[in-house]
């Protein structure tokens, strides 16, 4: 009886820490591994440049982040400025990104996911009304209106969004993400702009419309507002 129960406790502790390990990108096993961009090499992540290699500007981005970006051409009204590895190579295995959100009055981040990272954004000017939605079955919606120096964390993989609700001031908010590629699915660009389109057919069904409704979502312009 001893026996099970110990077996048990172990079986417990190695459950979780198996979900720890997994729950977000693999956790580095040297000081870096700067992206190697230019290998052909395919892995899940990036081939480690060879470490004699590395310089200061691999861990370096001039990313002008205390410059207001340009909103004005934004349907949703908003400009993402995303740091990732992409930007930097040194973030590879590093498991962070960040990114700078600017929002024009009334202006909004659209309702979108991150399937590789949780989000902790705080604001740096301005108010904003966010919010996220909890998975099926429930479907709960936690928002929250957040002023200057507010924080917010949005769970991993949830749908959630940003809204500046003042008709005549922007706004603009910093955001970290616990992936070094967080990825980003925008949910009205993802179900109606996908290429090629989505049979109306199922998302009539899905959406409890007509198909002449899903028809004229389809056909409108659905713009990325990450840069």
């Amino acid at each position: 009886m001893a026996s099970t129960a110990y077996f048990l406790v172990l079986t417990t502790l190695f459950a979780l820490l198996s979900s720890q390990a997994i729950a977000s990108d693999p956790s580095p096993l040297q000081d870096f591994c700067v992206a190697d961009k230019d290998s052909h090499v395919r892995v899940n992540g990036f081939i480690c440049k060879d470490p004699k290699d590395v310089k200061a500007d691999d861990f370096f981005l001039a990313a002008n982040l205390d410059k207001p970006r340009d909103t004005s051409t934004s349907k949703a009204g908003s400009n993402v400025t995303l740091i990732n590895v992409m930007r930097i190579p040194g973030l590879n295995t590093l498991g962070i990104s960040l990114a700078r959100i600017d929002y024009a009055p009334h202006g909004e981040n659209p309702p979108h996911t991150h399937p590789r990272a949780t989000e902790i954004l705080t604001v740096l000017e301005g108010t904003l009304y966010v919010g996220f939605v909890t998975s099926n079955p429930n479907n709960t919606l936690f928002t929250k209106m957040l002023n200057k120096g507010d924080v917010f964390v949005f769970p991993e993989g949830l749908i959630h969004f940003q809204f500046n609700p003042r008709p005549n001031r922007p706004a603009v908010a910093i955001a970290a993400l616990s992936s070094q590629n967080p990825g980003a699915i925008t949910i009205a660009n993802a179900v109606f702009g996908s290429k090629p389109s989505i049979s109306d057919d199922v998302l009539a069904k899905a959406f409890q419309v007509e198909k002449k409704t899903v028809d004229w979502l389809q056909a409108q312009f659905w713009a990325d507002n990450h840069n």
